[in-house]
């Protein structure tokens, strides 16, 4: 099965796999996807390191990398880019401090021991922080550069053409995606209300049509809520060239996903995620625990922008998942958990969405069939 953005990016299967673990982008790009790094959590010297990996153990096949520059967020414009940490740091008040160990004290969290090391708090939330990731990603055979929280800068759109790199944006509504077609991306990718991480207000099945008809001819991959060769086929229907996905991938053999998160995962039903800004301060959809009700309980004291409440709470993040707290330990993920039932390596789980796709498809020829008219004497 091949569309447009197969030929575009030279890939046999129009499934689009998001992970910050290079060993599932690999595996879905070597299935026949495009498996896109996340480069988020990376300082720059580390993403040079995950690139060089992937160049050495990807087989030559083509894979992407994903940044974050979002379209706002605290002290844009505004604060000094050498000292963008300490200033932002000066912008947390003490009442959210205080809050967070109050919480973290509740479920009896220790501090992280002395040998922990220092976290990088910052990442890669400004356009001062992605930046240097984009550099780097540049600077590797990939194939597709992606953006998330609003139009990339023209001129990365510009410096990604130069290289012969495609850029790709998520969107969640039909303004995004028309901001997106203006600022020249090649790829919008439509992320319903269903999906993990930062998301929008609306579905799946009613924004995916919307965008398609409002950017053509630009392409469009359907993301949220899926993770079955039957909503590909869905999605494929409603007018997209390929799905996008992410959460799917949390629950394979090759994700690194530690025993208590695997735990939470597998015993999720698509009832137990949450949208919430307590991780970042946007809405992201995640598992819902302890932590995430806290802060909208009374006496909460409200979110921080992005990405002051990142950094408020980098720390506290660090020590639930050093606590194995289960009460506490969760993570971004979308509704789609209900289905990840099982740990499977990557390969399975591209080929049951394509047979499932196949299946699904053959259902729906089957309804348009001519049928013989019956004979009349």
């Amino acid at each position: 099965m091949r569309t447009n953005v197969c030929d575009d990016l030279g890939i046999d299967l129009p499934i689009f796999a998001f992970s910050h673990c290079r060993d599932v982008v690999a595996a879905v790009s070597k299935a026949g996807g495009l498996g896109v790094l996340g480069a988020l959590a990376f300082t720059p010297e580390q993403l040079e390191i995950e690139l060089k990996w992937l160049d050495d153990h990807i087989g030559g096949r083509p894979y992407g990398v994903d940044v974050v520059m979002p379209a706002s967020y605290a002290g844009a414009g505004a604060v000094d880019p050498e000292h963008l940490s300490e200033e932002f740091e000066a912008m947390i008040p003490q009442t959210h401090r205080r809050f967070v160990e109050e919480v973290l004290d509740r479920y009896h969290v220790p501090p992280l021991p002395p040998e922990a090391d220092e976290p990088m708090r910052l990442l890669g939330w400004t356009h001062e922080g992605a930046r240097p990731q984009v550099d780097i990603a540049l600077s590797h055979p990939i194939s597709l550069l992606v953006n998330a929280l609003g139009p990339p800068p023209r001129d990365i759109v510009d410096q990604a053409h130069e290289h012969g790199v495609k850029v790709a944006a998520l969107i969640g509504s039909v303004q995004q995606a028309e901001r997106q077609k203006n600022q020249g991306v090649d790829i919008v990718v439509a992320q319903g209300h269903e999906a993990g991480g930062h998301t929008g207000e609306v579905s799946t099945m009613v924004l995916v049509p919307e965008v398609v008809d409002a950017v053509a001819p630009v392409p469009v991959l359907a993301a949220g809520g899926i993770g079955r060769g039957r909503q590909m086929a869905a999605a494929m229907a409603l007018g997209a060239q390929g799905v996008w996905t992410g959460s799917v991938w949390l629950t394979t053999a090759e994700s690194g996903t530690t025993p208590e998160i695997m735990e939470r995962l597998l015993a999720a039903s698509s009832r137990d995620t949450v949208r919430s800004r307590c991780m970042t301060g946007k809405p992201a959809r995640q598992l819902r625990t302890g932590w995430t009700q806290a802060w909208d309980e009374e006496g909460s004291p409200g979110f921080l922008p992005m990405p002051l409440q990142y950094m408020l709470t980098a720390d506290a993040q660090r020590r639930i998942a050093r606590s194995g707290n289960p009460e506490l330990v969760g993570m971004p993920v979308g509704q789609i958990v209900g289905s990840m039932n099982k740990v499977r390596p990557v390969r399975d789980v591209i080929v049951d969405l394509m047979e499932e796709f196949v299946e699904a498809t053959e259902r729906l020829d089957g309804l348009l069939s001519e049928r013989e008219e019956p004979v009349r004497g």
